[in-house]
């Protein structure tokens, strides 16, 4: 008797989670303590778990790095437009981030030894304040995206510059300025902020409807 009673409830569950409005089902999986039940047994809908990685705070590839970095664990977000999806944001984990300006000298346009020898009136001029690293950045460096913003490539986590950029950064502090060889030509490199925690991963429940 117990078990025909339990399974009836069980299909009163199922047949009432069918019903279920897309704002009663996020209701639901905001306040549940077991979200991955309630999907896969009440549900019975497709599901993933991810885990994202924040690379930078300063902009996003899409909504997933985005979602991580600003959403709030225990949130459910969704549906995305043309993607019938939720997105619940089960925990979060912090990373170390670098925040650089650099100024590209490209050797495509310049030699290595005439890039070499710009660098360094580039860097004695900004040092004796006859000029900024920003205008600097503006005038010379082959990085047009961030040119416009004084060199600055904001906050990132170690590994997403090139390797080259990444060891030079962890070796020097707030405030330094050096240069670092990559393929990419010649960087003249200033330390804008001492290293700092913040939001690298989030893992993530994905519902597809």
């Amino acid at each position: 008797m117990k078990k025909i009673i339990s399974c009836l409830l069980f299909t009163c569950i199922v047949l009432a989670a069918k019903s279920q409005t897309v704002a009663q089902i996020k209701k639901v999986l905001d306040t549940t303590s077991n979200p991955i039940g309630f999907v896969k047994y009440v549900l019975k809908k497709k599901y993933f778990i991810d885990t994202i990685t924040v690379v930078t705070t300063g902009s996003f590839m899409g909504k997933a790095d985005s979602l991580a970095y600003r959403g709030k664990v225990g949130k459910t977000y969704g549906p995305f437009k043309g993607e019938n999806i939720l997105v619940k944001i089960l925990y979060k984990a912090p990373n170390t981030f670098y925040h650089i300006n650099h100024i590209v000298l490209d050797t495509a346009t310049y030699t290595q030894s005439f890039a070499s020898s710009l660098a360094d009136t580039i860097i004695a001029k900004i040092q004796s304040g006859r000029a900024s690293f920003a205008s600097m950045a503006s005038t010379y460096s082959a990085d047009y995206e961030s040119s416009h913003k004084g060199g600055d490539l904001g906050w990132f986590i170690r590994g997403a510059m090139l390797p080259q950029l990444d060891e030079a950064m962890s070796k020097h502090k707030k405030g330094e300025i050096f240069t670092v060889w990559t393929a990419a030509g010649l960087h003249i490199v200033k330390i804008a902020d001492d290293p700092k925690k913040d939001i690298g991963y989030a893992l993530m429940l994905r519902v597809i409807l």
